[in-house]
């Protein structure tokens, strides 16, 4: 009986494109031979993790969808484990009436690359009010309070 899985594994953040896609190439592979029938790869790209894995503070995120008969699960994940690339791996067998695209190995996003991650500036921050201002603001608010004799 064939089933569909989806797998999330986060990679080191160091690597290089070429070792990222070289990553998804075997793993890809390894499915493939193993019997998967469909596989599609989904580059997630660099983001930064909920807590230290391995002294790393961010990984790359690859997200993969496989049909299967379920024994390329455990020889996939044993690989994973051994390896020193990936960081953290999750699979879960899908509901039977979930469909998917197959893709192959998509092209280098930015976010994958040796840059550094730009994280978004929260929009408040922005608006905040200078030290000057909050103190004039503090002074005018002293001088409306009404003092009752």
């Amino acid at each position: 009986m064939t089933n569909t899985y989806e797998m999330m594994f986060v990679l080191r953040p160091d690597l290089t494109q070429e070792q990222v896609n070289g990553q998804m190439r075997k793993y890809r592979d390894f499915l493939k031979e193993n019997g998967a029938e469909k596989v599609s790869l989904e580059v997630w790209g660099k983001r930064r993790l909920a807590y230290p894995i391995q002294k790393f503070q961010e990984g790359i995120y690859i997200l993969t969808y496989y049909t299967g008969d379920g024994s390329q699960v455990a020889s996939i994940e044993r690989d994973m484990r051994l390896g020193e690339e990936v960081l953290r791996y999750l699979t879960i067998k899908l509901d039977s009436d979930f469909d998917f695209e197959e893709k192959d190995i998509p092209s280098a996003p930015s976010t994958a690359s040796e840059s550094p991650i730009e994280l978004p500036t929260p929009a408040a921050a922005d608006s905040s009010p200078t030290e000057e201002s909050s103190e004039e603001e503090v002074e005018v608010e002293e001088t409306e309070t009404p003092v009752e004799a």
